[in-house]
């Protein structure tokens, strides 16, 4: 599998009293926080593809964004992509920009079976974390179970390897920093393990944290649940 183990200093976090960089001076930038699981895919992405001294992190603080910010990008959400005179943003939509438009292994699969189950399997990336999170504010563990086990069922149905279509793709970037996330929360706040009878989704993750591309957006585990529960949960 080609990756790219090239490794960058990670900037310092922007905010208010931060300036603005320059705008479309011909620089491609990536505005991303590192504690937002939207941002880390786009990151994961860019590391996949080697593209770390081709795109500028410029991460900003969620907290006391800078108010510059909502000029780049007016949703003034994260990730966001500056490149080519534009800014656009969505996390799944920029990892398709970065397929489509700079060099390095692909994200996407070329093979029907897989790309028609990429699409499906991206489709409802909302709709597990919704599960989980419901069961995380309170209510009950049904859907949450179900969709662990979607996660379990989908990972079986290629067998080339131990990721959702068999190779590493934009689907296992999808879905990575939210499980990153729900593992640690769900056994702290509901003493409940997603490994536990769902072996697949367990090597999954212990594969998963051995590609640099991954292992160069993780941030302190404590720090993403802290700011996870404070953001999200409300804790």
């Amino acid at each position: 599998m080609a990756e790219s183990t090239a490794k960058v200093a990670l900037p310092p976090t922007l905010n208010s009293k931060s300036p603005q960089p320059p705008l479309f001076d011909g620089t491609t930038r990536l505005y991303t926080a590192y504690t937002c699981p939207y941002a880390q895919r786009v990151w994961i992405g860019l590391n996949y593809k080697g593209l770390q001294d081709k795109i500028q992190l410029v991460p900003i603080s969620l907290d006391d964004k800078p108010i510059w910010y909502k000029d780049v990008y007016p949703p003034a959400k994260v990730p966001a992509l500056e490149h080519n005179n534009e800014v656009k943003g969505e996390s799944l939509d920029l990892l398709k920009y970065l397929d489509s438009h700079f060099e390095g292994p692909k994200l996407f699969p070329d093979d029907p079976a897989k790309k028609e189950f990429a699409e499906e399997l991206l489709a409802c990336a909302g709709t597990f974390g919704g599960a989980v999170l419901s069961h995380l504010k309170g209510g009950p563990n049904s859907e949450m179970i179900a969709a662990l086990d979607k996660l379990e069922e989908a990972l079986a149905k290629f067998d080339d390897g131990p990721f959702f279509l068999g190779q590493f793709s934009a689907v296992d970037i999808a879905f990575a920093p939210f499980v990153e996330r729900f593992q640690p929360l769900l056994l702290e706040l509901k003493n409940y393990d997603i490994t536990s009878g769902r072996p697949k989704l367990g090597t999954w993750i212990e594969e998963l944290n051995k590609l640099d591309a991954y292992k160069q957006s993780k941030w302190d585990i404590n720090e993403l649940t802290s700011a996870f529960k404070k953001r999200v949960l409300g804790l």
